[in-house]
């Protein structure tokens, strides 16, 4: 007779926190305003406004924007708010810089308004894998917010979890 295989793991109190299940839907854009630039350097203010009206934004609609300067260009900051203000009414949600730091503003709210009161006096494993752009940054809030609530916070997974935190009794 076989001996019956136990789930310990399903069996324990253990909880799993998975950052990817909060994922935002949305298209992500990288927005590069160095082609409105002379030679990709200068910003010449009547030309710039120029290309800022005759955009098409409406094709951002739904959409979540970081806008930036691929070139060592300095860039005046009302130059990124004209074109925020454009943005407004169609995107998600715009900011200036690369796409990694649109998803940790992105993660940073998501995390800030999570409930994690059923993590309370529990073990918690932060869930390390995803298929989805986590960044790194949200795990470093989550497992701050974590921390006062959690009996144990660990990265990975069941099988090879990292203890990072433990509760003093």
């Amino acid at each position: 007779m076989a001996e019956e295989i136990i789930n310990r793991v399903a069996n324990s109190k253990l909880k799993v926190i998975d950052l990817e299940d909060f994922y935002p839907e949305g298209k992500r854009i990288l927005f590069d305003i160095k082609d409105w630039l002379l030679e990709g350097f200068v910003l010449r203010e009547k030309e710039y406004r120029a290309h800022v009206a005759e955009h098409n934004w409406s094709q951002y609609k739904d959409c979540y924007v970081a806008v930036y300067c691929s070139t060592d260009a300095i860039v005046p900051d009302w130059a990124y708010m004209l074109i925020s203000l454009e943005l407004r009414e169609f995107s998600k949600l715009t900011v200036i810089g690369s796409l990694d730091h649109l998803e940790s503003l992105l993660y940073s709210k998501i995390i800030s308004e999570l409930d994690l009161s059923t993590y309370q006096n529990v073990p918690v494993i932060v869930k390390g894998c995803s298929h989805k752009p986590v960044p790194t940054n949200a795990l470093v809030l989550l497992s701050q917010k974590l921390k006062p609530i959690a009996k144990s916070i660990m990265f990975g997974e069941a099988c090879s979890a990292v203890p990072l935190f433990k509760q003093k009794k």
